[in-house]
């Protein structure tokens, strides 16, 4: 005798569920972001739902503080702070991985002053700038 009486009923209806919290969830990612300003910017890509798991770059850690609390309770995001980032930025989480895996700290530090969101300074920077 089996305890579940029907079990290709049950994984059609738990695939069903599954895909309805999906549509939810990207729902909360649309609206977080929207509320992040992200919306209409122009370099933020469009197909970021299409992202297995989606990388939030902010500038400083008191944003970090702010919106930390939110990544519980939408599903797929994760933060990072970058303090060569000039405003927020979205990233495939795959590719934050590809391109720091085998890296120390150290290196992970030079490489954020040009890439995922980092900005060069340049000479019209002001000085108080270059100190950070």
């Amino acid at each position: 005798m089996n305890t579940i009486q029907d079990e290709a009923k049950l994984h059609t209806f738990l695939k069903s569920v599954d895909s309805n919290i999906e549509k939810l969830n990207d729902k909360k990612i649309i609206a977080f972001f929207e509320f992040l300003g992200l919306k209409d910017r122009e370099d933020i890509p469009k197909d970021f739902l299409d992202w297995e798991n989606i990388l939030v770059v902010l500038p400083n850690r008191e944003m970090l503080n702010e919106i930390k609390k939110y990544k519980d309770s939408i599903y797929r995001i994760s933060f990072v702070t970058n303090a060569n980032a000039k405003q927020i930025h979205i990233y495939d989480m795959n590719d934050w991985k590809s391109a720091t895996q085998k890296k120390t700290a150290l290196q992970i530090r030079q490489f954020l002053k040009t890439n995922f969101g980092g900005v060069p300074k340049t000479s019209e920077d002001p000085d108080w700038i270059k100190l950070l």
